[in-house]
This record gives C-alpha cells, structure tokens and sequence, in this order.
C-alpha cells in the first residue's frame, strides 16, 4: 500500500527471523504495516541498511526516524547496542544510532537488557515491557512470554526487577527433531486434551523422558499424544519452576503456544490475563520515539 506522504516515524521489530515495520502518523496511528523474512539471522553483515530500505525505502521524506528493536542491536546485528542493566527501567534516552549512507534514514535502536546474576540477557522483551507500562503505570508482576526462549519478567514500581530465560521451546525442538524421541512423535500441532492429561504426572521430566520412547515400543502410543506429553513435560515442569499458586501471569505470544501455558499455569492456580503482543510492541517503540525526542 502506498501512503499519502511519508510518516512521522517508522516502528520497525526486527527479530532472528522477521522484520516488521509500521508507518507511524500523528497521535500514533499506524499508516499502513509491512514485513519481510529479513531477519537479523538472513541479513550479511553490512546489509541491515538495504534490507530496511528494500521495505520502507517508498515511505521515506527527507529524514524519516526509525525507531527498532530486538536482535537487530545485538553482536551480529547492525550495530550493537549495549545492555541496558537489570534492575532498571525497560527503556533509557541511551538508545544506539546506527550507521547509514541514505540521508533519508536516522535509526536509533533500543537496547535490550543484562542481569548480572543470575546472568541473563533479553533483546526485544524489554520493549513489549515498556508498551505495557506505557499503557498501565501502575503494573506490577509477572509477564511470561513464551518462544523458542521464553522469558519470564518480573516488573515493579515502573521498573524490571529480574527475570528468567528457560530454553523450553528450543529443548522441544531438539528433542523432537534430533533425539531417540524423534522416532515416537507425531508432527500436528499439540492436542490440548492429551496435554492436560500429560500436565497431570508432574515432576521432573529427566527421569520420565525415555518413558516416551519405552512407551511407544512396548504399547505403540499414538505418535501426536507422545508429543503432546513431551510439550507438557517440559512446559509443565517450567511453569512448576517460576509460577506460583495466585500468581496473575501476564502472558504474550503466539496464541497457539500461549494457549498451552494458560493450560499449565491454570493447573498451578494463576490467574492467566492474555495481552497483545503487536499492540505492546507498538507502545513500547512509541515510548522510546517520544523518550528520544524529549532529548533533542
């Protein structure tokens, strides 16, 4: 679609493997929403400024903003942006200005965030946490944003006060595409009756995880009920770990995933409240636009 004139500013998440950019007008209404599989993960290095000017380049004025978050300020990004520290406030003026040779372009990004210890790191979470206290000042708990790397953040008094990254989702991945286990499982997307039923054993899933195999062996389990029990298994036992019975969770994420987290959260006792993802996104590099130019 082609907008009328160029926009205020461009909102750009630029992830592993997506970028997503929004045409930003007055008062924060978006223009028109573009995307591409230009993820920091299929960019060469010295290519981030064309694979944005491939999406936006016909949005441009004379000197457009983009404002960008995600992995696209890490080390093998465009430029990286240093650690905002943990604790502290989701977003900073400390943004990183990125180099271009297109007079058009001025692109800022955020920085993620760095806990010393337990050591941990987040890029892009930080921002969904700032459009969260954009729209709700007075938040206070914890946010679980499932994924490949699903964080855990804990939030008070406008601020984040620590959080936890588990490799439950690249776990999944591993086991069922590279392990023994791989031969047992189905590949539909996980069937929420077999999941809750598995969410029932408990317990630590090390000792239970040949089960699976021996399982399929012995009594020829259905493929996709092994691998809904793997899911519940892993995503089980991480929730066990970090939530507690009363919790309100705040959950944001690909709604298939999240709906699995709600099963296993609920089972513990919390209060699961969904969010949108895009629309916190959105909030959070609205925020650090209006943070930058407060600076100018």
């Amino acid at each position: 679609m082609q907008i009328a004139a160029p926009p205020e500013w461009i909102a750009a998440d630029w992830g592993t493997s997506r970028l997503r950019v929004w045409a930003m007008g007055p008062g924060g209404v978006v223009l028109d929403r573009r995307g591409s599989d230009d993820g920091m993960g299929a960019v060469s290095p010295g290519g981030f400024e064309s694979a944005l000017l491939a999406l936006v380049g016909d949005w441009l004025g004379e000197r457009t903003p983009v404002i960008a978050c995600g992995m696209v300020g890490a080390r093998q990004g465009w430029v990286e942006a240093p650690y905002a520290p943990c604790p502290g406030p989701p977003l900073s003026t400390s943004l990183t200005r990125a180099p271009t040779t297109d007079p058009r372009l001025s692109v800022h990004i955020i920085p993620g965030m760095a806990q010393a210890a337990p050591a941990d790191v987040m890029r892009g979470e930080e921002t969904q946490v700032a459009g969260l206290l954009a729209r709700e000042p007075d938040f206070a708990g914890a946010l679980c944003l499932p994924g490949t790397h699903t964080k855990w953040v804990r939030v008070a008094q406008g601020a984040v006060t620590g959080f936890t990254s588990c490799m439950t989702g690249e776990v999944f991945s591993l086991l069922s595409t590279q392990s023994i286990l791989r031969h047992s499982l189905g590949s539909a997307p996980v069937d929420h009756t077999a999941f809750a039923q598995a969410l029932e054993e408990g317990g630590d899933p090390l000792p239970r995880l040949f089960g699976i195999r021996a399982a399929d062996l012995l009594h020829g389990t259905d493929p996709d009920a092994a691998r809904a029990h793997l899911s519940a298994m892993l995503i089980g036992s991480e929730v066990a770990a970090l939530a507690a019975r009363g919790d309100t969770v705040a959950l944001l994420g690909d709604p298939a995933l999240t709906a699995l987290y709600t099963l296993a959260l609920e089972r513990v006792g919390c209060m699961v409240r969904g969010l949108d993802g895009e629309t916190l996104t959105l909030a959070g590099l609205t925020a650090a636009h209006a943070l930058l130019e407060s600076t100018r």
